[in-house]
């Protein structure tokens, strides 16, 4: 049996050990903590939790203003942590991808029982250790017809064949696929793949656009899928999808 994985993001070390603390005793110790945005976004790019708890008021972005990223890569519950309690504040937590919103300050016991509330919910079990093997997860499969994204096993199939993917080229294509038909500027794909921190190279997303092409569409040089909008950026689109 495996254990629920949580993610806590704090900018404050007290509160953080305070939360590991309380979680270890309760015995949940899978647990990892950042303390600022930009590494909660990093952190759930390359793994998956199945629980969040993310400050409100962290240096650079705000909790947020993170949500909506960290949305795009899990949809394990997010649950703010803020000294703000007007119900404007909340609404926005809500409003934005929040499943709870717990008051600075917080008795420990009380963000016990909201977390185990929300692994109940999604993975059918609060307690820790009662996760199968394999846990539960939410199937993120794209199919184009032609090619199939599986965001979960994170494989790509072509024409009914398995095609070697690299890892930040897969990423790109995962979140074109999260968002088909929408058109993306090589601005707005850089910051939402790569992160802010990354080092900006002009030439990066378009070599990879021309490598997601050449694995998924069946003659790159016209594309059917992944389309270029002039002047405006990249879209992917479902037209010819069936052979």
């Amino acid at each position: 049996m495996s254990q629920p994985q949580i993610l806590l993001v704090d900018d404050e070390k007290a509160i953080l050990k305070l939360l590991q603390t309380v979680l270890a005793k309760e015995g949940y110790t899978e647990v990892d903590s950042v303390e600022s945005a930009e590494e909660a976004i990093e952190a759930c790019r390359s793994k998956s939790y199945d629980l969040i708890i993310l400050d409100v008021m962290l240096p650079g972005k705000s909790g947020f203003e993170a949500a909506p990223f960290i949305r795009e890569w899990t949809a394990a519950p997010i649950l703010f942590l803020t000294a703000r309690s007007t119900d404007l504040d909340k609404l926005t937590g809500f409003a934005i991808g929040g499943d709870d919103y717990i008051i600075k300050p917080f008795n420990p016991l009380e963000v016990i029982a909201r977390l185990k509330v929300h692994l109940r919910r999604t993975t059918g079990s609060g307690s820790p250790g009662s996760l199968p093997a394999k846990r539960a997860s939410i199937q993120e499969i794209y199919d184009f017809g032609y090619f199939i994204v599986d965001g979960t096993a994170k494989e790509l199939t072509v024409n009914g064949s398995a095609v070697d993917c690299p890892a930040q080229v897969f990423q790109l294509l995962l979140f074109l696929c999260r968002h088909p038909n929408r058109v993306f500027s090589k601005d707005e794909l850089y910051e939402r793949v790569w992160g802010e921190s990354a080092f900006r190279d002009d030439n990066t997303v378009m070599v990879h656009i021309h490598r997601i092409r050449e694995r998924i569409e069946r003659n790159p040089a016209k594309p059917e899928f992944l389309l270029t909008v002039r002047g405006l950026g990249y879209k992917l689109v479902r037209r010819g999808a069936e052979p």
